[in-house]
């Protein structure tokens, strides 16, 4: 197999459809190689990407993997005539870095390993733990799929939250109501193996091959749905409503974990039902937003650390402002779909601001899990065909900022931060909003502009910066206009500011150590967003992969 890199596809010889983009990238494949059809067996995209830099020129840019007819000796044969003749520097012999998944065991342990939390994280590292044989018992305290989005929307439609499922909570975690976003800013083998999982599970293909992959809201529930299904398959045993209330640790100089209590209400009195579940090995995977779980580790003596997180506020602009600042006169042209973007900036005095999830097309979700707080956050549906686009605009929390020493004090800001948007939107959950234009000049918003928000408990104008600490609105007020060169109309005055986004990312770290054991207890395995080791979709699966990897050879 052959790679070839840096093809580039005109925007004009494509129309959206999988079908002319094979034909598109086969023809040009053809002609970078000057070889006859019948000479290729395979073109197989493996990156796809959009060059914008130039607006009269916007195209695509392509890696494929390329089968001759001939197979090792063709390739070999046709790579030395090219290069002979200086004709093409960007063919080379494809060579992937090797992944696999952890070995089977073989042999079943005493005591089955608990993963606690079936977001992006969880359910990676129960899969894995799954294929190697262990049996995982998987617990989330959320709802299924089908439930849980109906718990959703009787929030959205109602103000009646129910703690335990609903944005933040429930199977797949966080990251099932956020577009789906796949895009990452490393490199790991796993990541290929992370995206044939989500295809395999009813994803789109072409997550395999686009620079900035996305699922979208409407499809997340059924893929997830069945990578657990794909656990249980395989012998693990999931049990979804059901919350982790206490952690059984040993008194010895390991401090090994023993035991975990679950609680869960039993469908027919209604009334809570604890279980204590001996185990050797924890896998802590609960999310950013589990703060129960936070002050049960505090309590056992686990060993956290703050970290930095970042807060602010949503942002909507007009879809078609973003498309025509990215993409010039192609603004809307079917091949592009609704444009993106990723915006920072760097303030003198060492702050900074950044765009943060930014869903194209896209809608502001009510993402409360506590009673009598605010949250926002942005989703997207698979064809991000909505009139806006939305995006954290946030800047950080830095360790320093809080006071005093308690390591949960970044918990406290934000349930702060988010009772006072509650307030500031008059109760029943509807969110505090303002005008970029009356931001910027620091003045309440009356009314709305041009662009109608999206925030589906609805808003009450007034002035966000009554609920964010004022490092964190100086800092987003001096980088409006940094960011307008960025992206042309991101200053936009009738521009929506919705509060208060504050669950980006966990304000605590649950501190591991190389063998990826929590260092005051061992058997505790500390995993993704919530235990401060990831920050996305992707990078959560890929550190539950890690997890399970390192178990797995803890007991071998």
């Amino acid at each position: 197999m052959l790679d070839i890199s840096g093809i580039r596809i005109p925007v004009d010889q494509l129309d959206g459809t999988l079908r002319t983009e094979e034909l598109a990238l086969a023809k040009a494949v053809r002609r970078r190689l000057h070889v006859a059809p019948d000479d290729i067996l395979s073109v197989e995209p493996r990156k796809r990407s959009i060059d914008a830099r130039k607006k009269n020129d916007v195209h695509f840019l392509y890696t494929a993997r390329v089968a001759l007819r001939g197979g090792a000796n063709a390739e070999r044969a046709l790579l030395a005539k090219l290069r002979a003749h200086h004709a093409e520097k960007n063919v080379r012999t494809a060579a992937d870095k090797p992944f696999g998944l952890p070995a089977h065991l073989g042999t079943q342990p005493a005591k089955r390993p608990v993963v606690v939390g079936a977001g992006c994280a969880g359910l990676f590292c129960a899969l894995a733990l799954a294929e190697a044989g262990l049996r995982p018992l998987l617990v989330e305290r959320g709802q299924d799929a089908t439930r849980r989005s109906r718990a959703i929307e009787r929030f959205n439609q109602t103000g009646k939250l129910d703690p335990e499922s609903n944005i933040q909570f429930g199977l797949g975690g966080a990251g099932t109501f956020s577009d789906g976003k796949l895009a990452t800013g490393t490199k790991s083998p796993a990541h290929r193996f992370i995206l044939q999982t989500f295809v395999d599970a009813g994803a789109p293909r072409e997550i395999l091959w686009d620079a900035k992959p996305h699922v979208g809201s409407d499809i997340l529930p059924t893929v997830v749905t069945n990578i657990l299904n794909r656990i249980r398959d395989l012998g693990g045993e999931v049990r979804l409503e059901c919350r982790l209330t206490d952690i059984g640790i040993a008194r010895d100089p390991a401090r090994h974990v023993t035991s975990v209590t679950l609680e869960w209400r039993d469908p027919e009195t209604d009334l809570a039902v604890e279980e204590r579940v001996p185990t050797d090995n924890l896998v802590l995977a609960c999310g950013h937003s589990a703060r129960d779980v936070f002050e049960l580790l505090k309590s056992r003596d686990v060993t956290l650390e703050r970290k930095t997180f970042a807060m602010g506020v949503r942002i909507e602009h007009l879809q078609s402002m973003v498309d025509k600042s990215q993409y010039g006169p192609f603004a809307g042209h079917p091949a592009l779909g609704a444009a993106p973007y990723k915006l920072v900036s760097h303030l003198a005095d060492g702050r900074s601001a950044f765009s943060f999830c930014m869903c194209p097309g896209g809608y502001v979700v009510a993402a409360a899990s506590e009673p009598g707080g605010v949250v926002t956050n942005g989703m997207s549906l698979s064809d991000r065909a909505g009139t806006n686009a939305n995006s954290g605009f946030l800047a950080n929390v830095f360790p320093t900022d809080l006071p005093g020493d308690d390591v949960l004090e970044g918990v406290a800001l934000q349930r702060r931060c988010e009772r006072a948007a509650f307030e500031l939107g008059g109760g029943g959950y509807v969110a505090p909003a303002q005008l970029v234009s009356d931001f910027l000049q620091g003045v309440p918003s009356t009314a709305q502009g041009s662009i109608a928000p999206t925030y589906p408990r609805g808003v009450a104008w007034g002035s966000v910066e009554k609920c964010l600490p004022p490092y964190i609105t100086e800092t987003l007020r001096a980088s409006i206009p940094k960011m307008a060169h960025q992206l042309r109309g991101f200053d936009t005055r009738d521009a929506v500011l919705t509060g208060v986004e504050t669950r980006s990312s966990s304000p605590v770290r649950v501190t591991r150590g190389k063998d990826c054991q929590s260092v005051s207890a061992s058997g505790l395995w500390p995993c993704g967003e919530g235990a401060g080791y990831a920050g996305g979709i992707m990078s959560a699966a890929t550190d539950g992969l890690r997890v399970a990897q390192a178990l797995v050879d803890s007991l071998r």
